[in-house]
């Protein structure tokens, strides 16, 4: 520990003021957490944005929409089942508003499961 705040120091002497000034905020954001991480205080859930459907919206514009409103959500576990709707679109030539309509949903059903969480 002694090692670890003789470097500090002399890092910190060697910046200058702007640097300082960012590391000095960074420790403040890394004490502030550890507090709040003390505290188990829960985390705040975020509403969606609110991106209205517009009118002929094709389905990758509708993805890049619902990612932007649901912008909280770990887009990974969505992944699979956007992909297989895209499939479903492009491959199968499934209707462009049923599969936005079904990505809303997918949307949706994932962020009732991040409010849940």
């Amino acid at each position: 520990m002694a090692n670890d705040r003789k470097r500090l120091v002399s890092l910190f002497d060697e910046m200058d003021e702007a640097a300082r000034v960012s590391l000095l905020d960074f420790a403040e954001y890394l004490y502030q957490r550890g507090r709040v991480a003390q505290q188990s205080v829960e985390p705040i859930k975020h509403e969606p944005l609110d991106h209205p459907r517009p009118r002929n919206e094709n389905v990758i514009n509708a993805i890049r929409r619902l990612r932007a409103s649901y912008f909280m959500l770990n887009t990974d576990p969505l992944l699979n089942e956007t992909s297989s709707l895209m499939a479903q679109f492009m491959l199968q030539g499934r209707d462009a508003e049923a599969v936005i309509d079904d990505l809303e949903a997918v949307f949706a059903k994932h962020y009732d499961s991040y409010l849940q969480s």
